[in-house]
C-alpha cells in the first residue's frame, strides 16, 4: 500500500510539469516517429522532451563493467559548469518533461549538482539523478530534500560487503545503507513526498542469490521502491562470468554453438532518436546513454544551439540509418532497447 500511495505521488509530481506547449510536442514527436517508422526517412517535427545531462564524467569507484570506473573512456573528464547547464534548460524548457542528471560519473562529485536540480525545477521540469550512494550524508540529503529533486536512484547491488565490492570495486556497503537512512529520514522530517526513492540492484551471477534478501533490506530501509536490473557487459560473445543463471534477469542467451547473443533481436527503430538525448559534461550532444566516448556526437551545445543541432542533416540522416540498417550501427548492437 506504501509502494503504491508513493507511486501515486510520483506519477502527480511528473504530472505537474506538463503543459499545454509540452503536450503538442510530446504528440508532434510521436507523429514524426510513426511517419517516419511508415516511410523509412526520418521526419522530425518536435524537439526533445527527455534528455540526460552528465554533471560529470568522473567516479569515486572502480566498477567492472564501467568504462569511468576502469579508466578505458577515450574522451576527457571533468565537471559541468552552471553556465553550460543553465544554457541547456534555458533552450529547452518550453519543451522539456524530464531531466535525467547522469551519464557517466558520479553526480554528487559535481559541487554544482544542487544548483542544477533548483535551476531545473524552478523552470517546471521534473528532475531525476542516479547514484552510488556514498554521498548521501545527512547535510546532503537535506539539501536533495531542498532542491525538490523528483527522484533519484541508488545502486546497491548486494546485501553483504564482500558480494556488494565484488562489482562495486572501491564501494562500502554500509555507508550506503547508511545514506539511504539519512534520506529517507530527511524526507520523514520535512513531510515530503519527494524525492520517490528508487534503490536498483544489478543482477549478476556473484550476487543472484541474494534477491530475497534485497527485498528484505529494502523494505526495511524504507525506500520507495526495488528494482532489480539486467546487465549491460561489454565482452559477452563468448560468455561472461557476470551472467546470472536466472534468465529472467539477464540480456544475453547461449546459442548452441556456444556463442552468446541478444535475447532481443536488433530491430530497425527506436524511439529514443525521437524524444531523448545526452548531453556530456562539455556540452557535446550524443544520440543515448549507450554512447558512452561521445563517438557519435553530433555537435557542442556551447557552439551551437540545441535545436539546429537536433534537427541538422548529420542527426537526421543517423535516424535514417536507425530505420533501415540499425546493426550497422556499433552502440547499436549490445543495446536492449
Amino acid at each position: 500500500m506504501l509502494f503504491v500511495k508513493a507511486k501515486l505521488y510520483d506519477g502527480l509530481a511528473f504530472f505537474k510539469h506538463t503543459t499545454l506547449k509540452k503536450i503538442i510536442n510530446f504528440f508532434k514527436i510521436r507523429c514524426s516517429f510513426y511517419f517516419s517508422l511508415i516511410f523509412k526517412r526520418a521526419f522530425v517535427w518536435g524537439f526533445p522532451y527527455s534528455i540526460s545531462i552528465e554533471p560529470t564524467s568522473i567516479c569515486n569507484l572502480h566498477c567492472v563493467e564501467c568504462p569511468t570506473g576502469l579508466n578505458t573512456l577515450t574522451r576527457q573528464s571533468g565537471n559541468m559548469d552552471f553556465h553550460t547547464f543553465q544554457r541547456i534548460v534555458d533552450e529547452l524548457q518550453q519543451q522539456l518533461l524530464f531531466i535525467n542528471l547522469y551519464f557517466q560519473g558520479e553526480p554528487f562529485l559535481n559541487p554544482s549538482l544542487f544548483d542544477f536540480i533548483n535551476y531545473a525545477s524552478k523552470k517546471n521540469i521534473y528532475t531525476s539523478t542516479s547514484t552510488n550512494g556514498h554521498y548521501l550524508s545527512k547535510l546532503n540529503s537535506e539539501n536533495i530534500i531542498k532542491s525538490h529533486l523528483d527522484k533519484i536512484i541508488i545502486s546497491m547491488d548486494g546485501t553483504d560487503q564482500e558480494t556488494y565490492a565484488t562489482y562495486r570495486k572501491g564501494g562500502k556497503l554500509n555507508l550506503v545503507i547508511e545514506g539511504i537512512k539519512n534520506l529517507v529520514e530527511a524526507k520523514i522530517a520535512s513531510k515530503s513526498v519527494k524525492p520517490y526513492i528508487i534503490v536498483q540492484f544489478l543482477v549478476l551471477k556473484t550476487n543472484e542469490h541474494q534477491l530475497l534478501e534485497m527485498k528484505k533490506l529494502a523494505k526495511e530501509i524504507g525506500v520507495d521502491e526495488l528494482q532489480f536490473k539486467t546487465a549491460q557487459l561489454y565482452d559477452f560473445a563468448k560468455g561472461n562470468c557476470l551472467i546470472p543463471n536466472n534468465d529472467k534477469y539477464t540480456r544475453y542467451k547461449k546459442e548452441i554453438n556456444g556463442n552468446w547473443i541478444l535475447k532481443k533481436a536488433i530491430s530497425n527503430k527506436c524511439y529514443k532518436m525521437w524524444h531523448s538525448c545526452v548531453i556530456t559534461w562539455n556540452g557535446d550532444l550524443v544520440p543515448c546513454c549507450f554512447d558512452k566516448n561521445a563517438n557519435f556526437k553530433f555537435g557542442n551545445i556551447i557552439e551551437k544551439p540545441i535545436n539546429r543541432i537536433w534537427k541538422s542533416n548529420e542527426y537526421k540522416n543517423y535516424r535514417t540509418t536507425i530505420l533501415k540498417n540499425r546493426r550497422s550501427i556499433s552502440i547499436c548492437r549490445n543495446c536492449s532497447e
